[in-house]
């Protein structure tokens, strides 16, 4: 089968930073399924790996971590799915990666591909989809619409990036917080306004200034998607005593004793912690892609495809690594087909 991977961890200007190859094609074990990829996205976490884990010429590390296929062929103990079916996930990050032909993945963090969006659509999601999920209603705590909160603020730090476009909208669609977002261009003010925020302001800018001079209030919750280092002192300024904060990215450091005099929270978020350590709720991410699913297919909640970059090969892939680092991307990066 073809795919793309990678020996040494090289920057991605380098001719070989990703190449093309053939794999052998990999047979399930009792919960796996096997899913002919046909389209996958991009994320921050490829490049990251791409950095820091190394293979070797004749065991290349094949990266990607979303896709949407359908069903090739199922272990002895699935139950959820059959071949045929049409699927999307965002993987292991401990298993080969999702940019080849064939891939395999455990049916409990794989969920049924909305009905009303193409593949490419679909592959723009699981991964960010999840995080913004388990971000804001695992890790914060926020309720359920119509379970209180009308009297809350969510502030979202990197609203326009993939985990951000989706955070906005279960928030706006799923809660009666008000929904605030940054961002610090035009156009991705205006991507975010699109998709459901209150409000938005600049996160060029100290957001506790930006916060006041928008005549909003203190924070309850904070979901910082990005730079939350260079964030921090303001996010802490910014939050309402006892209010709670969620991260996802990687500071070198952070001082946490500013959260003491408001007795503030802290909590990180990291989609593959259930699939990593085989957590007993596991299962849970399936049922949150299906959940997903469910609001797509109802119009509740759109894709946040941000770019098709082409069919699924090394160049194609490479633009989309290049892109990611670039920090400039709106929604996601998505290649779809493979060549002939």
């Amino acid at each position: 089968m073809k795919a793309i991977g990678y020996a040494q961890s090289l920057p991605i200007t380098e001719p070989r930073a990703l190449f093309d190859f053939e794999a052998p094609l990999p047979e399930p074990g009792p919960f796996d399924l096997r899913v002919r990829v046909l389209a996958v996205s991009v994320n921050p976490v490829d490049t990251k790996v791409r950095r820091r884990r190394a293979g070797t010429p004749e065991a290349p590390v094949i990266l990607g971590w979303d896709a949407a296929g359908i069903v090739d062929a199922v272990g002895a103990a699935v139950t959820l799915f059959k071949p045929g079916d049409e699927v999307f996930y965002a993987g292991d990050l401990g298993r080969p990666g999702t940019n080849a032909q064939f891939h395999l993945v455990d049916e409990r963090i794989v969920g049924h591909k909305p009905k009303s969006l193409g593949f490419a659509e679909a592959a723009a999601l699981p991964l960010t989809a999840l995080t913004a999920w388990e971000g804001l209603f695992d890790r914060l705590g926020i309720p359920p619409r119509g379970m209180g909160g009308t009297e809350r603020q969510l502030l979202i730090v990197g609203a326009a990036g993939g985990v951000g476009s989706l955070a906005t909208q279960f928030a706006r669609a799923l809660t009666d917080v008000t929904v605030i977002g940054t961002a610090s261009r035009a156009e991705s003010r205006a991507w975010v306004e699109a998709l459901g925020a209150h409000a938005v302001i600049d996160h060029s800018r100290p957001l506790a200034e930006e916060l006041t001079a928008a005549g909003l209030g203190a924070i309850d919750y904070t979901y910082s998607l990005t730079h939350t280092d260079v964030h921090w002192a303001e996010i802490v300024k910014a939050a309402r005593p006892q209010g709670r904060i969620a991260l996802i990215d990687d500071p070198a450091s952070l001082d946490v004793m500013p959260l003491k005099q408001k007795s503030l929270s802290l909590h990180w978020e990291f989609m593959f912690t259930r699939s990593m350590f085989h957590t007993g709720d596991m299962i849970r991410q399936h049922e949150i892609l299906d959940e997903v699913a469910r609001l797509v297919d109802a119009g509740t909640v759109r894709t946040t495809l941000g770019a098709h970059f082409g069919v699924i090969n090394a160049a194609n892939l490479t633009r989309a690594h290049e892109s990611i680092e670039g920090g400039r991307s709106i929604g996601k990066v998505v290649l779809e087909g493979w060549p002939d």
